[in-house]
């Protein structure tokens, strides 16, 4: 079954215009013009069609994967109120990762929150790329999995807030 990867990566709101899904990956010129690219793929588990994160990558044109890190749908929260609200256990092969399989008109990933990656994927390409993501941000909008944050209270002159 698919993995509906083009849905998945337009949930992250990845800011980078020059980009495109091939498959299960996402691949992105967060410079453009410049040799290096991003390529963001699914981290399978030890069980079949299971997934546990993402794999992010900088690619260079002429001398391949520079870097690399792996970022868990564990360690990010992608899953954590969707086992919540399952009673899905610790250590058993559903918790903080998605299948193959979902309910008919629901992708595999359904009830996944992505603000956790998203953050991790601008901490990580900010090395790599620096400038790139606000030089190419969209206003973030409102999706199904985004989380509003409140804003902060007015500064004074000295730098205090006010209440």
């Amino acid at each position: 079954m698919s993995l509906q990867a083009p849905e998945f990566f337009a949930e992250l709101c990845l800011p980078f215009h020059d980009h495109t899904v091939v498959g299960n990956t996402y691949f992105a010129a967060p410079v453009p013009g410049a040799p290096m690219r991003l390529r963001i793929d699914f981290t399978g588990t030890i069980h079949a069609d299971t997934y546990g994160g993402l794999r992010v990558a900088v690619v260079h044109s002429d001398r391949g994967e520079i870097d690399a890190v792996a970022l868990s749908f564990l360690d990010h929260g992608t899953f954590h109120r969707r086992d919540e609200a399952t009673n899905t256990r610790p250590n058993t092969k559903q918790y903080g990762t998605f299948d193959t399989y979902n309910r008919p008109g629901r992708p595999p990933w359904d009830g996944a929150i992505t603000t956790g990656l998203r953050d991790a994927i601008e901490q990580y390409t900010a090395v790599w790329f620096p400038g790139a993501w606000t030089a190419s941000a969209p206003s973030r909008t409102t999706g199904r999995t985004a989380l509003k944050a409140a804003a902060p209270p007015p500064l004074t002159r000295n730098g205090a807030h006010t209440r």
